[in-house]
């Protein structure tokens, strides 16, 4: 039995010049993989760090940034104030010792602070270097401040795709397209790496929240791209497949707030014909299997509006959890629609390892998210906590070399 690795990179030394989501969760995962990972930020810390609950709308609160937590966790905290020519100098002796440099800063402002990769990696081919931008750094977007809110979720077409007919635009949940942008730049990342192992030298490694949107939006996307056309809207009402369309039923969220409606169920059998008799097994009407009006696909999709309505009905005679036990007799493809606070409790993703238990040495004891992937050789558990501000500061320095005189006044400067 071959022995676990203490991390597939370990040796790797990573400088992340980065604030907010993409970059820094893409540090993360490198830092789960066995790297070391040297955040660097603004004397003051990045704005994230200090996005506790309540500033965000919560009644209940956390002593810090719980998403800045996830985000940075096994990471190491330099900081520097850029604006003094002592950090930037320093920052050059620490980024020499590394492999790799991520950031997610303009392009504009890393030719300001010769940070840009043309100039890293004039001396050091070897070095790689990993960036996401909002709209990428060849078009006339390159300097362009961006959110993923913007590149990849308004601007893609995701935000008018994902609503219903004659709804208002619909509204994204922080980080999801800044999460996969950074599944993205690590696998480059990772090729990079093989790359410059094989003997190929290092390279740029280039993300876009953009591009990521049109990705995250493929089959849209490419439908849209050879037919010119925009994709036809869900219309719960009158759906092609009313075997893959969301009902209300019975009851309400446990704990929820007044006026959220009532419960749905999501129905998501895509091969209809197969499903359409145990679905009529489970709703108990069975002759509803050999109704000419809903006998196949074609003649459901062409009385789509008759069956959806019957359904209506028949679901709201039933609570969710009754459905759910329906459904499970004859293994039906379904989710019930929940809440996140129902979803953080779910005994499949308690028994899966999807979140984390962290011991914070300031903070105490809180959960978290897990990485997004497990290896069978290298633990990833995600209970590694994210760095105090500056807690590294005078080591990193050190260790690249920095005299002791301004190693005391960039700490100085920082604390």
């Amino acid at each position: 039995m071959a022995r676990p690795l203490s991390g597939p990179l370990a040796g790797i030394r990573v400088v992340e010049i980065a604030s907010f989501v993409a970059v820094p969760a893409a540090g993360a995962l490198l830092a789960d993989l066995g790297a070391e990972v040297i955040k660097v930020e603004v004397p003051w810390g990045e704005i994230f760090r200090h996005s506790r609950p309540k500033l965000a709308g919560f009644v209940n609160d956390f002593p810090a940034g719980p998403p800045f937590q996830m985000d940075n966790r096994g990471k190491r905290s330099l900081a520097l104030d850029l604006a003094l020519p002592q950090a930037r100098e320093a920052l050059s002796k620490v980024i020499a010792r590394a492999d790799l440099v991520i950031t997610n800063v303009l392009p504009e402002r890393l030719a300001k602070y010769h940070l840009d990769p043309d100039h890293l990696r004039r001396e050091r081919p070897e070095l790689i270097f990993g960036r996401v931008s909002g709209y990428g750094v060849d078009g006339p977007r390159a300097d362009d401040p961006a959110f993923d809110y913007t590149a990849f979720w308004a601007l893609s077409g995701l935000m008018d795709s994902m609503r219903d007919p004659a709804a208002p635009p619909a509204w994204m949940r922080p980080g999801v397209g800044d999460h996969s942008a950074s599944l993205a730049l690590v696998a480059g990342i990772l090729a990079a790496l093989r790359t410059r192992d094989a003997g190929g030298g290092g390279q740029v490694v280039d993300v876009t929240l953009q591009q990521i949107g049109y990705y995250i939006n493929g089959n849209d996307t490419a439908y849209a791209l050879v037919t010119g056309e925009l994709p036809p809207r869900h219309d719960r009402k009158a759906p092609r497949n009313p075997l893959w369309n969301h009902y209300p039923c019975g009851g309400r969220p446990s704990g929820g707030r007044p006026g959220e409606g009532e419960r749905w169920l999501f129905l998501v059998m895509i091969d209809s014909d197969r499903y359409w008799p145990a679905l009529c097994r489970a709703l108990d009407r069975e002759a509803l299997a050999t109704d000419p009006r809903f006998i196949d696909a074609i003649a459901r999709y062409q009385n789509a509006r008759e069956l959806v309505a019957l359904l209506d009905d028949l679901f709201a005679e039933r609570s969710l959890e009754a459905w759910g036990e329906a459904f499970a007799r004859e293994r039906l493809i379904w989710a019930p629609m929940r809440t996140l606070d129902e979803a953080v409790r779910d005994a499949n993703a308690e028994a899966t390892g999807c979140f984390a238990s962290v011991e914070h040495p300031q903070f105490g004891r809180f959960r978290t998210v897990a990485p997004p992937l497990k290896l069978s050789a290298h633990p990833m558990p995600g209970t590694a906590v994210a760095p105090l501000l500056s807690a590294d500061t005078a080591a990193v320095l050190r260790e690249a070399g920095v005299d002791e005189e301004t190693v005391a006044l960039l700490v100085a400067v920082a604390s």
